[in-house]
């Protein structure tokens, strides 16, 4: 088997050199990762970090193997571990073993053991208290029992979507380095939410309208998860944007190869400071509203990296007394080549 062969062989990113640091063979997961790679072109050409390019001319000079971190902070963070030796034929290898899944799992654990602690124990403290009285002064106060019971019940349900909320948010977490493939009609997507979020707006008297202006609606990316994002911004816009009466939905085309989703209400709106911080897990721009609405303050964090794992945009408009509008900015899908091409 030919250095070639073995180089293709490899399961993770591997890219050969040989003279001149000029690229020899590259196998399909390194030319994923670094579009431009080229065989006899500079490897400086395709890869422009200069820890990488360091390591190769160290070890082309000594021959010794070299292993290195390598943090990816654009478009989305991601992490390897890359390896760089001498072989025989006098190239250099580098191997990249990419370690972004085990790393976000492991500051997800972290994070979901911070986070949820934290904002469950307010709902537990309360159910506890409750079964106390419960068992106690309230044993045999039918009236009182009814009352109790009703806030368990609340208590409880805003305790399993806070746990559905946070595992939703891990999971898209530990896939956001992996971009969406499958071929999504957007309209389709923002008039299917639409539909499923009237009987709400109904019982808030809210009018939902949608108006749609694409030819071409169709995106790369995950339907469910397109879905939830237009979900929390339809069903916050209708909860929290209620005094305006109206939710307006609108797809538009943006910059050439963009579609533009937008949500907008006429309520309150949101002070400028609060803009920034919107997205963050667990921020409330007031806390006792969003709890009485029923909110997790996770709705926007989960829009905010949904977006980002289909290499969107979120854009946040709003003014006191004006309302707030909710931009999705996504890129077209490229169209299919016609039969016979080529």
């Amino acid at each position: 088997m030919s250095t070639d062969d073995i180089v293709k062989a490899y399961p993770h990113a591997a890219i050969l050199t040989g003279a001149g640091d000029v690229v020899t063979a590259f196998n399909d997961p390194a030319l994923l990762l670094f579009p431009y790679l080229k065989a006899q072109d500079p490897l400086s050409f395709a890869i422009r970090d200069p820890e990488i390019l360091t390591a190769v001319g160290e070890t082309g000079r000594d021959g010794q193997l070299r292993k290195l971190e390598i943090l990816e902070r654009l478009p989305v963070e991601r992490a390897f571990a890359v390896s760089v030796a001498s072989v025989r034929s006098g190239g250099i290898l580098l191997v990249f073993d990419d370690q972004t899944a085990s790393r976000n799992l492991e500051r997800m654990r972290v994070d979901f053991v911070a986070n949820a602690s934290h904002e469950l124990r307010t709902p537990l403290a309360s159910l506890l208290g409750f079964v106390e009285t419960l068992k106690g002064s309230a044993r045999n106060d039918a009236k009182a029992r009814d009352t109790f019971l009703g806030i368990m019940e609340t208590q409880a349900r805003r305790m399993a979507r806070l746990i559905d909320d946070l595992l939703s948010l891990s999971r898209i977490e530990l896939n956001a380095h992996v971009r969406p493939t499958a071929m999504v009609d957007l309209e389709t997507v923002l008039r299917q939410m639409t539909d499923a979020m009237k009987p709400l707006a109904e019982e808030r008297r809210v009018e939902l309208s949608i108006q749609t202006e694409v030819r071409r609606p169709t995106v790369m990316g995950d339907r469910d998860e397109l879905l939830r994002v237009f979900e929390n911004l339809i069903e916050n816009a209708i909860k929290y944007g209620q005094s305006g009466g109206r939710v307006d939905i609108r797809l538009e085309e943006g910059l050439p190869g963009q579609l533009i989703a937008s949500v907008r209400d006429y309520g309150p709106g949101v002070r400028p400071e609060h803009l920034p911080r919107l997205t963050e897990r667990f921020y409330r721009v007031d806390v006792a509203a969003s709890r009485d609405a029923g909110g997790t303050g996770l709705g926007l964090a989960i829009v905010k990296h949904i977006v980002a794992r289909h290499r969107g945009r979120l854009e946040i408009e709003s003014k006191p007394g004006e309302g707030s509008t909710f931009r999705i900015i996504l890129r077209c899908a490229e169209p299919a080549p016609a039969a016979g091409a080529g």
